[in-house]
Parts: structure tokens; C-alpha cells; sequence
């Protein structure tokens, strides 16, 4: 239930004393950790926190697909699509965070493109055609990812779209040359 349903709950709350109701809000922020991070965010951040933020989830990106390079063969087989699609899920996860935190477009989409230029580049045999499920279902996950950054570029300014362009090139591209676009 919405407290804007509950009109007399409401009004109770607010009739609250100034310190139980900072009592009140600090209880509830404790309970909602993405809610804690936005508000460290937004209350006590500034643009080099954000410059170092967007430093930290490129690193994060960088090493996790140094790391399945070791371990992710760039051969059509059912573990390998399965280990892929788990790891570009985990990769989109972290920007997920860093969108709802930050709100920053800019770098959401950029981030976006390094986690599919990344794919592509290093695994580009596994979006070619196949017959096994999990294959299928990476192609999907990517179709997926590749019409939203598409989306989320289209939205940009167009000098922001500028700076970005090479690389939503090279997405697109790949994407078109493989089969992995439907719009």
C-alpha cells in the first residue's frame, strides 16, 4: 500500500516531531541500499566522484572480460554461449546500478557500447549462426541489448551522439553483418 492511499497515515507522519521523523527516515533508508547509494550520490558527490565512478565500472568491464577471455573459448559450444550470456548479464547488471545512481546517460551508454564492443570483438564466433539453445538465446539477449543502446543513443544530444558515434558504428555493424538486429 502507497502512503498517498493512506490519508490518515499520512497526516500522522507528518504531525510527527522533526526528530522522529529524521529517526523515521533514517530507518527506512537502512532498508533500501540502492536508495542509500543514489542519496551518497546525489547528496554528497560531484562531477570528479562521477568522472571516478565512470573510471571505476570501465576497469570492472575491462577486467571481467580479460578474465573470460581464459576462460570463454571463442568456439560454438553450449558452455561457452552459457558462460557469455551470464557474463554480459552480470557486465549489464553494474550499469544497470550506475544508471539508477547516477542517472547519467552519457556514460550508461557508452558503457553499454564497450560491453557489446567487447563481446564482439572477442568472441565474434559465437554470434554467428547455431542451432543450440543457449546460442539462441545469447543472440536474443544481444538483439536485446543492441536495440536498447541504439535506443538510448538516439536520445542523446547530438553532440554527445558525435563523441560516441565511431563506436555505435562498429555496433551496429556487427550486429547488422551477424544477424543481430531487427529494427
Amino acid at each position: 500500500m502507497s502512503l498517498h492511499k493512506d490519508l490518515p497515515l499520512k497526516q500522522a507522519v507528518l504531525s510527527l516531531s522533526e526528530k522522529e521523523k529524521d529517526k523515521l527516515l533514517v530507518r527506512l533508508i537502512n532498508k533500501d541500499k540502492m536508495l542509500l547509494k543514489q542519496l551518497h550520490y546525489e547528496l554528497l558527490e560531484d562531477e570528479a566522484d562521477l568522472a571516478d565512478r565512470i573510471k571505476v565500472l570501465k576497469d570492472r568491464l575491462e577486467s571481467l572480460f580479460d578474465q573470460a577471455s581464459s576462460t570463454i573459448k571463442n568456439l560454438p559450444l553450449y558452455s561457452n554461449y552459457r558462460e557469455l550470456t551470464s557474463l554480459m548479464r552480470q557486465a549489464s547488471g553494474w550499469i544497470n546500478e550506475h544508471e539508477k545512481v547516477t542517472k547519467d546517460k552519457f556514460s550508461v551508454v557508452e558503457c553499454r557500447l564497450i560491453l557489446l564492443q567487447e563481446a564482439f570483438e572477442r568472441f565474434p564466433v559465437l554470434f554467428g549462426p547455431t542451432a543450440l539453445l543457449p546460442g539462441m538465446k545469447l543472440h536474443k539477449y544481444v538483439m536485446g541489448r543492441v536495440k536498447n543502446v541504439n535506443g538510448l543513443f538516439n536520445k542523446l544530444h547530438e553532440d554527445l551522439q558525435f563523441d560516441l558515434n565511431p563506436q555505435m558504428e562498429s555496433v551496429i555493424s556487427f550486429a547488422e553483418e551477424h544477424r543481430l538486429i531487427t529494427f
